[in-house]
């Protein structure tokens, strides 16, 4: 017999980032991957550079400088925390841990891929729960779980489509789940949110033994290179993820950089008003030019267009690169990152001289 793999890892499409590059052109405006445009905390790159001269050396394996740093700074408990390479390992760490063959793993229709792809992996079956209007469906959700369901993921703030669900909602969503199904709530986006009746979830895994909440250093840090993420999570399921991830998971540069980052909350907090100021004129000149972008808690809007593909080679051909969402099941829009108040306007400028 041939070698083959496990099942469902040949159904799985690879994951495709946003691009990066346009061949022939050095001015380009990248907007396909929700990066801050501002770049990460100059403490953060300085903390990096610190670390050059002992690239010889193991980095903590137990990553305590981070976890503390993360626990002292958002008033969490340092030995809940698990440290990653980036949210996405955590993810993965997580469905490896809870599901398996003959299992299911539920997430809202127009979520984050990593969900499907990490539960393919191992074998187990995403299922994809119609949403409303754009936000997961908490009954929708709930009326999908069967004796087969181990895990449901849901990214809050979502990506890409910039809805949320609010607090009451969310603790709903987990008093309906059975105790045996494991609530990993992706609050990548928590920092960007305005929204007052949000909640990332914090309250819900000290309260209770299956609830997760994840978070990323790669958007509002600006540290998407180092590739660095953690979990917050009951003890069961820390000790879990301990077991799992690899010994030395994150390198050196990386929780240095983190570290930094975490505690640069003077940092964060101009990031979070840049964003929301260029977000809002941003919103507000496509309503001029007749576009509609969905309401988003993020550093992204999502736009309707009548025909994204071109309206994506139109961006593209003045040098301007955003997300076409056709994987994520919505061929008509377009995911456009956002920038400083200069790249949006170069966008405007461009949409301006698009005929739908």
């Amino acid at each position: 017999m041939a070698l083959q793999a496990r099942p469902g890892i040949m159904e799985i499409a690879p994951y495709v980032g946003g691009e990066a590059e346009i061949p022939g052109m050095e001015r380009v405006l990248r907007l396909a991957s929700n990066e801050n445009a501002l770049g990460p905390s100059p403490r953060a790159i300085e903390a990096y550079r610190e670390l050059s001269d002992s690239l010889h050396r193991y980095p903590d394996g137990g990553a305590t400088a981070l976890r503390k740093a993360i626990a002292d700074t958002l008033g969490l408990a340092a030995d809940r925390i698990v440290c990653g390479a980036g949210s996405d390992e955590l993810i993965s760490l997580l469905t490896r841990a809870y599901a398996g063959p003959g299992d299911e793993v539920l997430y809202s229709r127009h979520g984050f891929l990593m969900y499907p792809i990490s539960a393919k992996g191992v074998g187990a079956q995403p299922v994809a729960v119609p949403e409303r209007d754009l936000t997961a469906d908490v009954d929708a959700l709930l009326a999908a779980v069967t004796e087969r369901t181990r895990i449901v993921f849901l990214a809050n703030p979502n990506n890409p489509t910039g809805s949320y669900l609010p607090a009451e909602e969310l603790a709903r969503l987990h008093k309906g789940l059975p105790a045996s199904v494991l609530l990993v709530i992706d609050a990548a986006y928590a920092e960007y949110v305005e929204a007052e009746d949000y909640s990332d979830g914090t309250a819900l895994v000290e309260a209770h033994d299956n609830v997760v909440m994840t978070r990323t250093f790669s958007k509002i840090h600006g540290l998407a290179a180092l590739r660095l993420g953690w979990a917050y999570c009951p003890p069961g399921v820390a000790d879990v993820l301990n077991r799992l991830r690899g010994p030395f998971n994150v390198s050196a540069p990386a929780l240095a950089a983190g570290v930094a980052a975490i505690q640069d909350q003077e940092y964060q907090a101009h990031c979070r008003e840049q964003n929301s100021r260029a977000r809002a004129a941003f919103v507000e000149g496509l309503k001029r030019l007749n576009l509609r972008a969905e309401p988003s808690q993020g550093n992204f809007v999502l736009v309707r267009f009548g025909d994204a593909g071109s309206a994506a080679e139109h961006l593209k051909s003045h040098g301007i690169l955003v997300r076409r969402m056709e994987s994520y099941g919505l061929p008509g829009h377009l995911r456009i990152t956002i920038g400083s108040h200069e790249d949006m306007t170069r966008v405007l400028e461009a949409l301006a001289s698009y005929e739908q």
